[in-house]
């Protein structure tokens, strides 16, 4: 098929490596120190890799190409997160299929979380189950303290979960490569109202900044005793 893909001047690249970065679906890499189109149904025509170039070696031609494979795309984010997740349960990427169904004298209220890893630090950069969330960044807190949390916050969200205090590092570096490489929709933030804890919020507008991205951002702020004081 005749489909608007990319091109790359070979003559022009630096080898800065930043557009392969920018690549959401894995179809550019490095070949002998230069940018390359490495898989033809992985680039989707949008362009992002585009700005990212600082020597603009990278434009746009129409020409006889395979089409887009969104399948494999997802598939090769998969296998690109369970590499670099390791053998390790406790931290290996995967969905989570809930049953809804709950009986009327079952006393247990579901859980809403529909991935593993929930920790930041722990999180692949790249999972299938980023495509098209929306994105909850919470402090480990605030399940906690707000006891309709699932149900307030967790449902139909990816989850990460973090403790700027705790935690040693920054977090603005990873949720930037998360924000960077998936087809986010929206990002909440929701953080605890102690001073340590707008660690976290910032450390989210940091990232989404450095991303590029333009996507919204709501940041919930909850008190100690469980109610919602800012949003």
């Amino acid at each position: 098929m005749k489909r608007r893909i990319i091109t790359i001047d070979r003559e022009k690249c630096n080898g800065c490596g930043l557009c392969a970065e920018a690549c959401h679906e894995g179809a550019i890499g490095m070949v002998d120190g230069k940018a390359a189109l490495l898989r033809e149904d992985y680039c989707d025509g949008l362009g992002d890799c585009l700005p990212a170039c600082p020597v603009e070696a990278i434009a746009f031609e129409e020409r006889e190409a395979p089409a887009y494979d969104h399948a494999a795309v997802l598939a090769a984010k998969a296998r690109r997160a369970g590499a670099h997740t390791g053998g390790c349960p406790g931290s290996r990427s995967q969905a989570i299929a809930r049953d809804r169904t709950v009986s009327a004298d079952s006393p247990a209220v579901p859980s809403e979380l529909a991935q593993w890893p929930v920790q930041i630090k722990l999180m692949p950069v790249c999972a299938p189950y980023y495509d098209g969330a929306d994105l909850l960044i919470a402090a480990d807190c605030a399940a906690y303290a707000y006891g309709d949390f699932h149900r307030r916050f967790v449902r139909g969200r990816t989850v990460l979960i973090g403790c700027p205090k705790l935690d040693d590092g920054d977090y603005a570096e990873k949720l930037a490569e998360i924000i960077r490489c998936n087809a986010l929709r929206s990002i909440t933030v929701v953080r605890m109202e102690v001073p340590c804890c707008s660690g976290l919020e910032n450390a989210a507008k940091r990232a989404l900044q450095a991303s590029g991205k333009r996507l919204p951002m709501q940041v919930e702020i909850l008190s100690i005793d469980g109610e919602i004081v800012s949003q």
